[in-house]
């Protein structure tokens, strides 16, 4: 072996010398005798080989124990295990440990040995492994490696396994059990006893081979005095105890008999509480209490799980069993005694130990309403749960609001993790958690000046988690037959908004303040006297604004749903709201230097649809709202007629850049105020159609200045878009042409791609009355799109290829759109050539785009000209000629396509629509496509007689039966 050619693996910027290294680790692998080669320079090199050329060796050996070694001759198996049994005497001989990545390449090695070869064709494996042991620690810790890394390729769930692999699986784990378990067992406690002073690390390792082990092999092998009270004593240890916690937990969830796992829990918890390790107040390790918590949570869990297993034995029995009654109430009263150490590590000061026993928790409420009837002491246990709930959910003091890092989005994880244990104790104890509830958050609103903002967060918050948790008619907590829950969340609300906590300082609770009035805004239906206090809440400084940007924002978007669900309770108090709100309706100045705006561009789109909101629901006439909403919009509109000045006079191009934005953002305030008109309050009916249409001329305008074109024309994009909803034809129709015409100017395939869902929309819409309009703009829009696709890219130009990508699947979506909305006379009235290049385009993207959606469209284009102009003279001359040259064969080719996924519920929607197409030529044609088929295209395929008339008789079938049988066709095709 030519060691000195692979050190160009570590040397990727010399390209020549690392490709040669790539290029012999390659023949290396692929060599007959490379294994060879690389064995016998990890024998006679030893451990003082370079550890590169170890691990290069070590993987050339694998790829053979992988590949090759199982189909090897005897003689070359034995040559390959001698290299590797002198290979692995080294490493345990050798004075200093070998480096992790050798030692774990090492033992992957040997275990894939072992899986071929045990117990067949060497059945001392195991022996021969356990007499390693006498050479020293390093041995210790390669034979540790080696047993988890057969853990690996024999037991490992989560790797999937043949058939074949699993069958040897079981096989190599009954022999193991038979000749081999009991040995293996002795060595791990000679290990755990031996080295548990001198060298911890090689225990820990041994805690994890038991943990993994322990799941297929007897129990009582491990779950025995010698072994339980050595995992004990290490519980002790500092440097042993979490791989001890760890194996303990393995041990009791393996799987078992649900009484003798219910014992076996048992003796371990008496023997543990006696060790006094269940005591971990005093304890500041938090790693080894999250290891502790877990292993709580562990037995928890399994005990409940035991009772579930008891439970479904007695549900089968036809009469009462009196045993398996008793071995309930056995294993209830286990979890039982289990809950106040569910509460205690539950309680504890660090989230992670906290979180650890959550799955009991949850699990504990579940077993509780499987039960029936609640206890005193159960009871008493779920109320203690919910107090350890409400505590942990205040914010620690370190809790960043201002720049929150990874510590608080842990939190905030947490946090919502503890709301779903709050969620499960209100589904099963309503009425105790609006008990616990209404005491706490009456208690600590009354006092909110002189607690911790941590309690006041809290208790808001625990109103507001209310909502979800209690079950609501509509949502609407204040009305209901329960009339306890109704005073109950009417009593809490009013002290809410009355307190004064809306003017608490700190951010979290403001915000949450606003979070609560939002979702219960039904409270103020019912109670309108406390709105004013609200709406005064929003508008200071408590709420938009407020000197936290974002409490600000929050509050903006709060606003416009509030507004939106009580705007008729409102509409009183519009104009006072209006003219409070005129400094956060002005946009915001571009110039540098200026001082920052107190709501951001998204936050402002919220108000000025709040605004609108209030002013159309008004009950005044369609005179004044138009009046009110002129006035919402002018100065809008004047200072977008500044910013287009000068913008045609502006040459910075950051500057022009910045502009550009600022009228985009003005288009985008305009465009949502129209979200307040309704079906009941149209713009028609308030008056309001020609304002808008002078705002949709006046950015069309804009436009037309000719810079910053993408940027502008987004925004008219926006508000057109929300036109065509609210306009009838009439009104917006004549605009269409200057629009699209300005939004066209430079028609890039960014720009083309984000204008036909426009033009789609006013067409689904407005149908026939588009007619005139789409004659114009076909042509010209169909060839700018044509131009597009055409114009060269760079090959590895992955952006560009995307955006194409997009266009190609826009156009056929677009002539989805008119031959799907009456629009077919555009295309009939098309110049014969241009129609034929438009319909050949159709065809080629059924057949060569490799995009299933675009395809389905494609057959829809086909189809529906096919029930138009299918029938002699009814269409475009040549069209029937199409149908058999073009339409007939892309419904065969596409299908046959590489790229044609049968298995891509995607795909499989195109398909159906290609056979479709295919079924509505021949009601068009009849017989003389069945002709066709037998005489001219079949022969072309070469299929026999048989299948022609099995598929030809499925053609003139029911649809549903002729889109089984295609698919299974063209399966058989393809394959």
């Amino acid at each position: 072996m030519e060691a000195h050619l692979l050190q160009g693996l570590w040397a990727p910027d010399n390209h020549q010398q690392h490709a040669q290294a790539l290029e012999y680790l390659q023949q290396l692998r692929e060599s007959a005798d490379g294994w060879r080669m690389c064995g016998a320079t990890l024998t006679n090199g030893g451990p003082q080989l370079d550890d590169k050329v170890k691990f290069v060796c070590l993987q050339v050996m694998e790829h053979h124990a992988r590949n090759r070694y199982a189909a090897a001759t005897p003689e070359e198996q034995v040559h390959f295990r001698q290299h590797l049994s002198q290979w692995m005497t080294a490493l345990c001989m050798c004075t200093d440990p070998e480096k992790v990545f050798i030692q774990n390449k090492t033992a992957q090695l040997m275990s894939l040995v072992f899986v071929v070869d045990y117990p067949t064709r060497w059945p001392s494996f195991i022996t021969d492994l356990l007499s390693t042991l006498s050479l020293g620690p390093h041995a210790v810790q390669l034979y540790l490696r080696t047993l988890m890394a057969i853990d690996t390729e024999v037991v490992d769930r989560e790797i999937i396994h043949t058939q074949a692999e699993s069958d040897r699986n079981t096989r190599i784990k009954d022999t193991m059990r038979e000749h081999g378990v009991v040995e293996l067992t002795n060595s791990w406690y000679d290990i755990l006893v031996k080295y548990e002073k001198s060298h911890p690390e090689l225990v820990c390792h041994c805690h994890d081979v038991i943990g993994a082990y322990i799941s297929w092999i007897d129990i009582s092998l491990i779950a025995n005095d010698r072994f339980v009270c050595k995992l004990v004593d290490h519980l002790k240890e500092p440097l042993l105890r979490e791989a001890a916690a760890d194996c303990i937990h393995e041990i009791i969830t393996k799987g078992m008999d649900p009484v003798t796992k219910t014992q076996l829990i048992e003796s371990f918890v008496t023997v543990l509480d006696q060790a006094g390790v269940l005591k971990p107040v005093d304890d500041d390790d938090s790693d080894f209490l999250v290891k502790l918590a877990r292993l709580i949570n562990g037995i928890g869990v399994q005990l409940i799980l035991s009772w579930q297993n008891i439970n479904q034995c007695l549900g089968g029995l036809h009469r009462l069993d009196k045993k398996e009654s008793e071995k309930r109430e056995m294993v209830r009263q286990a979890v039982e005694n289990k809950v106040n150490l569910l509460l205690t590590f539950m309680a504890s000061e660090y989230d992670d130990i906290s979180a650890a026993v959550f799955d009991f928790a949850r699990d504990y409420i579940q077993l509780i309403k499987q039960m029936g009837a609640i206890t005193a002491v159960e009871r008493g246990l779920l109320e203690n749960m919910l107090y350890v709930v409400i505590t942990k959910t205040k914010y620690d003091e370190n809790y960043n609001f201002t720049q929150a890092g990874e510590d608080e989005a842990m939190f905030d994880d947490y946090r919502k993790k503890l709301k779903v244990v709050f969620d499960n104790l209100a589904a099963l104890v309503p009425e105790l958690v609006l008990q616990v509830s209404k005491e706490y958050v009456l208690t600590t609103l009354n006092r909110w000046q002189s607690s911790p903002y941590e309690d006041v967060e809290a208790a808001v918050s625990l109103l507001y988690n209310l909502g979800e948790a209690l079950p609501a008619s509509h949502g609407n907590h204040f009305s209901g037959p329960s009339q306890v829950k109704t005073s109950t969340m009417q009593e809490m609300m009013q002290l809410l908004v009355t307190s004064g906590v809306s003017g608490h300082s700190h951010p979290a609770v403001s915000l949450q303040f606003f979070e609560c009035v939002a979702r219960y805004e039904k409270f103020f239906t019912s109670e309108p006297h406390y709105i004013p206090g609200i709406l005064a809440a929003f508008l200071d400084t408590r709420g938009m604004r407020n000197p936290n940007p974002r409490v600000r924002s929050r509050t903006s978007y709060l606003f416009s749903r509030v507004v939106r669900c009580l705007k008729s309770n409102i509409v009183g108090y519009t104009e006072d709201i209006l003219s409070q709100l005129t400094d956060l309706l002005v946009l915001a100045p571009i110039d540098n230097g200026q001082i920052p705006p107190l709501l951001t561009n998204d936050d402002q789109l919220y108000v000025f649809e709040a605004a609108a909101m209030l002013i159309i629901a008004g009950n005044t006439e369609p005179g004044h709202k138009e009046g009110l909403m002129r006035n919402l919009l002018s100065p809008v509109f004047a200072k977008v007629t500044v910013l287009a000045e000068r913008l045609a006079r502006e040459q910075d191009p950051v500057n022009q850049a910045s502009i550009a934005k600022s009228i985009c953002h003005a288009t985008a305030v305009t465009a949502r105020t129209s979200k307040a008109f309704s079906n009941q309050n149209s713009i028609q009916a308030c008056g309001c159609v020609q304002l808008y249409l002078d705002a949709l001329q006046l950015f069309i305008n804009c436009l037309n200045v000719g810079v910053e074109r993408e940027v502008v024309g987004a925004g008219v994009r926006q508000l057109m878009h929300r036109l065509v909803v609210c306009l009838d034809g009439e009104s917006l129709l004549p605009l269409l042409p200057p629009a699209s015409q300005a939004l066209l100017h430079t028609p890039s395939p960014a720009v083309l791609t984000e204008y036909l869902p426009l033009i789609n929309q006013i067409i689904t819409k407005f149908q026939k009355e588009m007619s005139p309009f789409v004659h114009t703009i076909f042509m010209p829009l169909v060839s700018a799109i044509f131009t597009a696709l055409s114009e060269p890219i760079e090959e590895n130009d992955e952006e560009e290829q995307r955006t194409r990508r997009l266009l190609q699947r826009s156009y056929y979506l677009f002539l989805t759109t008119i031959v799907s909305h009456h629009l077919l006379p555009v295309l009939a009235a098309l110049d014969n050539t241009i129609l034929q290049q438009v319909l050949m385009s159709v065809v080629q993207g059924a057949v060569e785009f490799p995009d299933p959606v675009a395809q389905k469209n494609c057959f829809v284009i086909l189809r529906r000209l096919t029930e138009a102009w299918g029938v002699k003279d009814m269409g475009p001359p040549g069209f029937v000629e199409f149908l058999y040259t073009q339409v007939v064969p892309a419904c065969f080719l596409a299908p046959l396509k590489t790229t044609f996924d049968l298995n891509d519920a995607q795909t499989i929607l195109a398909l159906h629509e290609s056979v479709t197409c295919l079924q509505t030529v021949y009601r068009k044609r009849g017989d003389e496509l069945i002709t066709y088929l037998r005489s001219q295209y079949f022969p072309k395929m070469d299929l026999s007689p048989e299948l022609v008339n099995e598929y030809c008789q499925a053609l003139t079938s029911d649809a549903k039966v002729f889109r089984n049988y295609s698919k299974i066709f063209f399966q058989r095709a393809k394959s």
